[in-house]
């Protein structure tokens, strides 16, 4: 299983709840349609976030694919098609980024009421594939002790994005969820926080790596 992370941003012109009811209402019945999508989620973000100003997305869209192959047969149905030509319908498709991703779960558990969406940016410097690991293998545990954190997924950016030489919009994402707001602010101040938020230095660009935080609609699945 092989998952696909659109990150969108809503056409200048509409206003913000626009935006979000014509995401979850048109256009994700639109997607929900196209065949060998095995769960489809759009994550909208809370609308507090924007008080301070734009955020580092508008939404996230997931779709989980058996593989490669099925992917490849799904752009060539007319279902794939129309939605394509809805995007434009809401959103700046000149910013639309798209990310194909495998998901490695760090914490199991029930996928909470609130997620936190973290952008992960690595370091230059750092060979890609040292620095996935890493990123698994020694700060993930450090993610996963956190104990208000239900659960716990890291979205890996397939090797192949790094085959033409250019570092890709991320690297990742990192991906939380929460009981509550309360339980999200109140992990922050966790000596196991602290743990992860020390340990960024080492692989990644954590000033680049903004946070979301968001709501589920599961479309399919």
């Amino acid at each position: 299983m092989i998952k696909v992370c659109e990150l969108v941003w809503r056409r200048p012109d509409l206003e913000l709840e626009a935006f979000r009811a014509y995401w979850r209402d048109v256009h994700g019945p639109i997607v929900a349609a196209i065949p060998g999508i095995r769960r489809y989620v759009q994550s909208h973000p809370l609308l507090g976030g924007y008080k301070k100003g734009p955020l580092a997305f508008d939404g996230l869209a997931e779709i989980w694919v058996d593989d490669k192959d099925a992917l490849r047969a799904m752009a060539t149905t007319p279902e794939f098609a129309a939605a394509k030509a809805d995007e434009p319908n809401f959103i700046d498709t000149d910013r639309l980024v798209e990310l194909v991703v495998d998901d490695v779960v760090l914490k199991q558990g029930p996928e909470a009421p609130f997620k936190s969406v973290v952008l992960v940016r690595m370091k230059p410097d750092l060979d890609p594939e040292w620095a996935h690991r890493y990123w698994l293998e020694v700060h993930g545990p450090l993610g996963a002790a956190i104990p208000q954190v239900r659960r716990y997924v890291q979205s890996h950016i397939r090797p192949g994005a790094y085959e033409r030489g250019e570092r890709p919009f991320a690297d990742g994402l990192a991906i939380t969820w929460f009981d509550s707001v309360d339980d999200m602010r109140a992990s922050a101040r966790t000596d196991q926080f602290a743990a992860v938020r020390a340990d960024e230095d080492v692989f990644i660009r954590a000033q680049d790596s903004p946070a979301v935080l968001a709501t589920e609609h599961v479309v399919v699945g």
